[in-house]
């Protein structure tokens, strides 16, 4: 059985995504260090915080260069949560800080309460439209409802990466996928069966990649 590594890097609430992971049948492990990741067999990388907190928290540790290696040279499947999902992304509006750029996308803030009346950050439950088969979410299964906490949205310049949009004001990217990378903007670890029955999903993804 592979182990899936959860990647501690000080953003993310590593706890709770290992007991989903091994909820859901996983063998997971936390690491932190460029050596960790580059042994990986496959990785979660959660976030909670802004953008330049974590991408340069990645590079202070050389994080980043031992996920490019394992993402662009191994194949190594990946999963982003939340924060994990934007530092995939090229940058974002709310920092300076390049991203790891494995998509052609970028975070922007969700307008102004002002303007929409609805409050910023976006935090509670919602569903999901599925809008592309993919191995971690399940166009079948109705009424599929994530925990989100957020105040930026992923922008794709490539419509095929998403896999699922959420609404709240107007559509958003809430999932993403290509190759070996998996992005949620949600946390599936908070939430419920939907979330687990997705980590099951992953880990079946996981043991099927080469």
């Amino acid at each position: 059985m592979k182990i899936i590594s959860v990647l501690d890097y000080g953003c993310g609430n590593i706890r709770s995504v290992i007991r989903m992971l091994e909820k859901a049948g996983a063998s997971a492990n936390r690491v932190s260090t460029p050596e960790e990741v580059r042994e990986a067999q496959a990785l979660v990388l959660p976030g909670v915080g802004a953008f330049d907190h974590g991408m340069g928290a990645l590079m202070e540790r050389g994080l980043d260069r031992a996920l490019n290696d394992a993402v662009n040279n191994h194949a190594v499947p990946v999963l982003g949560i939340c924060l994990g999902m934007q530092l995939m992304c090229r940058g974002s509006e709310e920092g300076r800080l390049p991203g790891l750029g494995w998509f052609d996308a970028q975070a922007t803030r969700f307008p102004d309460p002002g303007l929409t009346r609805l409050p910023v950050p976006h935090m509670g439950w919602n569903t999901l439209r599925i809008t592309k088969q993919n191995a971690l979410l399940s166009a079948d299964e109705s009424d599929q409802r994530f925990y989100f906490v957020h105040s930026y949205r992923i922008r794709c310049n490539d419509p095929g990466d998403v896999v699922a949009t959420c609404e709240y004001g107007d559509d958003f990217v809430a999932a993403f996928s290509k190759a070996n990378l998996f992005g949620a903007q949600f946390h599936p670890e908070k939430s419920h069966r939907f979330g687990l029955a997705m980590m099951r999903r992953f880990v079946e993804w996981v043991h099927a990649a080469a």
